[in-house]
């Protein structure tokens, strides 16, 4: 089946800010404000024995939680949350439904990621299951719907272990009213570029270390300042002034 005759068989239903639900729109045309605050499709329940590990995430770029059903699908809204080009994030936001050889298919895409550079569709699953043919199919004529609207569409596994452990260390100094924005306007008036972390804690000695240093941490997460995260963060990293 080519994009065009595919594209042509999606439909899209969505549940609305308000839970009200509207079933089996043309996806080709389905409006994205509605998909913006579009309310989980599925909902899931804590249980004992569970195989899976759910929660909810508090979203520093939404400001609000966002739910997840899996470590690996915790992991990738750290780094949606840590990335400066996401403006907004919703959980399974949506269902498909398409006429694919013969026979109609449906699926939830674990996340739409609002970006910079347009939306992004993210399916999130472990590598190891990536090549069995159920879901190879499936993310298959998913890619090939989400391309037919000039979305992207991204597969999501395993990360690299220390840049999550380094993503998942500063996500605890994401929420910015804990920090005192004189303290924050007085590193961000420094030259903190090819400081390295350690420098940069013993900036300020007016103020009390261990605030400077959660500050220039916030700073990190935010963006203000970049560094390597291939390696895990130590004093000896370098700061390198935001592009």
């Amino acid at each position: 089946m080519g994009r065009a005759e595919l594209a042509a068989s999606v439909q899209l239903s969505v549940r609305r800010a308000d839970e009200s639900v509207s079933e089996d729109l043309e996806w080709s045309s389905a409006a994205l404000d509605w998909l913006r605050t579009a309310r989980p499709w599925r909902t899931f329940r804590w249980r004992k024995g569970q195989k899976h590990y759910s929660g909810t995430y508090w979203s520093a770029t939404v400001r609000d939680h966002v739910i997840y059903e899996s470590r690996l699908e915790l992991a990738r809204l750290l780094f949606a949350d840590f990335a400066p080009d996401v403006r907004q994030m919703v959980a399974q936001p949506f269902l498909l439904k398409a006429e694919v050889k013969g026979k109609l298919r449906r699926h939830i895409p674990d996340y739409l990621l609002l970006t910079d550079d347009g939306p992004v569709v993210v399916d999130v699953k472990p590598r190891r299951r990536l090549e069995l043919p159920k879901i190879a199919f499936t993310f298959e004529w998913t890619r090939e719907a989400v391309a037919s609207r000039g979305w992207q569409y991204e597969v999501w596994s395993e990360p690299d272990p220390h840049e999550l452990e380094n993503v998942r260390f500063l996500a605890g100094y994401r929420r910015d009213w804990l920090f005192d924005p004189v303290l924050l306007e007085g590193l961000r008036a420094l030259d903190l570029d090819g400081r390295t972390l350690g420098e940069a804690f013993r900036l300020l000695p007016e103020q009390p270390r261990p605030l400077v240093k959660s500050a220039v941490l916030h700073l990190l997460w935010s963006g203000r300042v970049t560094t390597e995260m291939g390696e895990p963060l130590s004093a000896g990293h370098v700061l390198k002034r935001s592009a």
